[in-house]
């Protein structure tokens, strides 16, 4: 099993949690989260001036098995993209064991 953590921008979550939905991922976590990131200059929208390194994101955190990390990332990646700076990070990670307290299954089961 693997854990997928995304961060992305929070205009993309709901294209991201309908893509994830399409794929069979349907149970995630997610938080609103505010980062600091690489990009040291200011933007001007309107006249109005703000900063790019302290932005609002949102932060998923999804336990798949193996078969579905692939198709997993790449939905993000694909969905999350815009092209501009800022459009997060993935981080996969292995998940040692997973339970479902209800039934008390264990690795695959207790996820699925």
């Amino acid at each position: 099993m693997k854990k997928v953590e995304a961060i992305i921008r929070k205009s993309k979550f709901d294209e991201v949690k309908k893509a994830l939905h399409r794929i069979e991922v349907n149970f995630f976590s997610y938080w609103d989260v505010t980062g600091v990131g690489n990009e040291k200059q200011g933007h001007v929208y309107r006249g109005i001036s703000y900063s790019t390194s302290d932005i609002q994101r949102r932060y998923l955190s999804i336990v798949v098995s193996d078969d579905f990390l692939q198709r997993t990332v790449d939905t993000i990646l694909e969905v999350a993209y815009t092209g501009n700076v800022g459009d997060g990070k993935i981080f996969v990670s292995e998940v040692l064991e997973a339970y479902r307290i209800r039934t008390k299954e264990t690795g695959r089961s207790g996820i699925n």
